[in-house]
């Protein structure tokens, strides 16, 4: 078929161009810390990007994403990722893709920062980051630690954004 005779698509949302440190950031219990790329409302709910920065030790708890395929790029620093029984250390310039339902957790096992872009598809998961984690302060210098009770909220909220934690 060529285009005259399949109808075009219109857009699910216009063109964005951004940069990074421009959107909201957040702290993981571990000191991760998120910002938001490209957010469901401005991809027409197609994709959700997040940029991580990952301390020494720091990524999540073992989950499952219900409704979401990840893929990860690493771009500094190395990481571990258990995919399922599998580990493997991912090292600047790799990615791994990882497909709704599977069973992952991340750490940096290394001593330096590690930093990617995670690129979640369809949109969706940005929710849960807004919901349960501590939004980054102008002023903060190192992570905020999180109390058992954040950490338990954190658990709770899951199912409500498709994530099933595996530990």
């Amino acid at each position: 078929m060529n285009s005259q005779t399949q109808p075009i698509p219109a857009p699910l949302s216009p063109p964005l161009i951004g940069q990074l440190g421009a959107g909201p950031q957040f702290w993981g219990p571990g000191g991760d810390k998120y910002e938001f790329v490209l957010t469901g409302q401005q991809s027409g709910g197609t994709t959700f990007v997040l940029h991580a920065t990952v301390p020494p030790g720091g990524g999540p708890p073992p989950h499952i994403h219900t409704r979401e395929s990840e893929t990860y790029f690493i771009e500094q620093g190395e990481l571990c990722f258990t995919l399922g029984d599998e580990h493997r250390t991912l090292r600047a310039g790799e990615f791994v893709h990882i497909p709704q339902g599977t069973a992952h957790t991340f750490t940096n096992q290394g001593a330096a920062l590690a930093r990617m872009l995670v690129v979640f598809a369809p949109a969706g998961m940005e929710g849960w980051f807004a919901e349960v984690l501590v939004p980054v302060e102008p002023t903060d210098t190192h992570p905020v630690a999180y109390s058992p009770a954040q950490l338990d909220f954190m658990i709770e909220a899951g199912p409500r954004h498709g994530v099933a934690w595996t530990f």
